[in-house]
């Protein structure tokens, strides 16, 4: 199957794709606190929905090689990627054009201007936000309401100690709001249980494009009378996107908790990823283990745990959607919230991993048939938005969808009104990931009976056993992560 769209089309996804694109108050407990994540909508339709698959893939590529340790795709080789989508006929299956329109040449694209070409160059590793995160998809009965480019806050948090978690419209980009600094002020920081890493952007950060930092809340010694230097550096890379800055101290507030002289970072550095004022954030929070940490030094949920602050250093994420209008996202501190999930349900598994993420053993199946993929890991990433698996698993998966078809660069389209069932099992116990999830994004965002572009795809890189598994599995149940005891929990939610 052939995948195709203009090239006029084509220019405008690859111009606007460089450009990158709380709060409920917290109830406080003795050993949990439970922030809320807010999702901030930022719907756009103007890129094409393979070129933007192609720019998600790459960023899981290079996610999934540094979580495994193994060499991550070069530039070039991501940058080919990109090019290689462009070399594809103007019409039919999954153009903006109808078949019977003349083609803008009848073997694609001709050549690619030098203008085009760098901005494709820059585009292979970019276009969304800094982290794998996408704002621009739309899939299945959410697809409307992504083009709205409405905020769902979340609503109050229903357990004590607790935030919420504010999405975005294609469900990801999971935020929360913590204070930092004296006087206090409030920092939106972007989630992530895949990396181990806190900074927010210093008062006198530079964007790599040679301007400041955007329109987004700064930390230093003019604002805060806590602050300190310790005059070391740190440097962070993303999937796509990086950070670099100074390591300091200063007082933080999670959820009502204090610590007092925090080490972390503020970049005096970033990339246009987080430094657009496009960004609906000021900072990440890593929650992986600490060994992974680039600044050498504890993540909050393991400070609040050394400081007594909370029983254990426990971090647990109810993620929502959109389109269950419900709004409950949250993102917990020292425990489960217990309202969340199905108690029946719950499982605790050992963390395999031996770096700091969190991955755990499981088997999967579609519509209720064992796919017999047999000693597969999946890495637990809340800062990741697609499941990547190796190439072989992911065509067996797609084979057993009615109507799925290979695009044959990895990416695979299903039918927007399917019904299918994909499953991962860890622990015994079976989790379906429900069909509008795996919708990424429609082929036509005004045909939604038509394909659209599945929320699975394939990238290998040295391993065939080892998937990341992002946000179109954690939407379907509750995730907990024990640092202590090593361990990761899910159950199904209520």
């Amino acid at each position: 199957m052939q995948l195709g769209f203009t090239f006029s089309f084509l220019l405008a996804t690859v111009l606007l794709a460089l450009s990158p694109n709380v709060e409920a108050a917290p109830v406080k407990r003795a050993g949990i606190v439970t922030l809320p994540l807010k999702r901030i909508h930022q719907a756009r339709n103007d890129v094409h929905p393979f070129m933007l698959l192609q720019q998600h893939i790459n960023r899981g590529l290079k996610r999934y090689a540094r979580m495994t340790g193994r060499e991550a795709p070069s530039d070039l080789e991501l940058r080919a990627h990109i090019h290689k989508r462009m070399y594809i006929p103007a019409t039919g299956p999954g153009s903006r054009k109808p078949a019977v329109d003349k083609r803008f040449n009848r073997s694609g694209v001709s050549h690619i201007s030098e203008p085009v070409t760098t901005l494709v160059n820059n585009a292979a590793t970019k276009g969304g936000k800094g982290k794998n995160r996408n704002k621009n998809a739309a899939a299945g009965t959410g697809a409307t309401n992504a083009l709205k480019g409405t905020l769902a806050p979340a609503g109050n948090p229903t357990a004590d100690n607790s935030l919420g978690l504010d999405i975005e419209a294609n469900d990801v980009g999971y935020i929360a709001t913590v204070q930092m600094g004296t006087p206090p002020r409030d920092f939106k920081l972007l989630m992530d249980s895949g990396s181990a890493d806190l900074w927010v952007g210093g008062e006198n950060c530079q964007s790599e494009d040679g301007g400041d930092c955007g329109n987004h809340v700064f930390l230093g010694s003019g604002s805060s009378s806590s602050f300190v230097d310790t005059k070391q550096q740190f440097q962070v890379t993303y999937g796509s996107g990086a950070v670099a800055g100074d390591i300091i101290t200063d007082d933080i507030n999670v959820a009502g908790l204090d610590l007092k002289a925090h080490k972390f970072g503020v970049a005096t550095q970033e990339t246009v990823d987080f430094s657009s004022n496009q960004t609906p954030f000021d900072g990440l929070m890593g929650l992986a283990q600490s060994t992974l940490s680039q600044q050498q030094t504890l993540t909050p949920v393991e400070a609040l745990s050394k400081n007594g602050l909370i029983q254990d250093a426990i971090t647990s994420y109810k993620i929502s959607r959109l389109a269950d209008g419900k709004n409950d996202g949250e993102i917990t501190f020292g425990g489960l919230d217990q309202t969340k999930f199905d108690a029946n349900t719950l499982v605790t598994f050992d963390n395999v991993n031996k770096q700091g993420f969190w991955e755990g053993a499981m088997t999967v199946s579609v519509n209720g048939q064992d796919l017999g993929l047999k000693g597969r890991t999946a890495i637990l990433d809340t800062g990741t938005t697609l499941v990547i698996a190796p190439a072989a698993d992911a065509t067996a998966v797609h084979q057993a969808i009615p109507g799925a078809k290979s695009d044959g660069q990895g990416g695979f389209t299903i039918p927007c009104t399917t019904t299918a069932s994909v499953a991962l099992t860890f622990g015994g116990q079976t989790f379906d990931i429900n069909p509008q999830d795996l919708l990424f994004v429609p082929v036509d965002q005004n045909d939604l009976q038509g394909d659209c572009v599945s929320g699975i795809s394939s990238g290998n890189i040295g391993g065939d056993a080892e998937w990341l598994v992002g946000d179109v599995f954690l939407k379907n149940a509750y995730f907990s992560t024990d640092v202590t005891k090593n361990q990761i929990s899910l159950a199904k939610l209520v």
